[in-house]
């Protein structure tokens, strides 16, 4: 038996897309991300599609070396809508950070992916729908995150030792 992939047809996009949203709410990310890619293999540009991709590949991060962080960027900025190219961003740099503390990364480390997801929903606030407060709860998640370790998040780099270092 041949094992080659079968593509959807047009006019299953939209049930497809229902099943994606199903998979992601069932915590099932990787069955979320095969239908995706059906999608997408059919529709390059399709907007949902590629957020929802975007979305179940930062649903599978674990803090470690093979989150796919980078294609997961790459899929949010081929997002065509300001906002939604901002806003996910936003998110992709929070689950950065969320998996690496429960990874069991030094909080002090993870707080530049914090910042960065605070600057991207910055940016989406100012230009969002109106109505729209996405952007400002995940904000305030974060800050509550950061507020909530307190001095942890401010190690200084001069409290490290040289010895610490590469040898030169």
């Amino acid at each position: 038996m041949e094992y080659k992939l079968k593509p959807i047809s047009h006019a299953g996009i939209n049930e497809a897309i229902s099943k994606v949203e199903l998979y992601r709410y069932l915590n099932e990310p990787g069955e979320a991300e095969s239908i995706c890619r059906d999608i997408l293999a059919l529709d390059p540009d399709h907007q949902t599609a590629l957020r929802c991709l975007g979305l179940s590949i930062t649903d599978q991060f674990t803090g470690g070396a093979t989150d796919r962080y980078a294609e997961a960027d790459r899929l949010f900025r081929l997002l065509t809508n300001d906002y939604e190219r901002a806003y996910y961003s936003g998110i992709l740099h929070e689950r950065k950070a969320k998996a690496q503390l429960r990874a069991g990364r030094p909080p002090y480390t993870v707080r530049p992916a914090f910042e960065a997801a605070l600057k991207c929903f910055e940016d989406a606030e100012r230009i969002r729908p109106a109505g729209n407060d996405d952007a400002i709860l995940r904000w305030n998640r974060c800050v509550r995150l950061l507020q909530s370790r307190g001095s942890e998040w401010n190690k200084d780099m001069d409290e490290f030792d040289a010895s610490e270092g590469p040898p030169v």
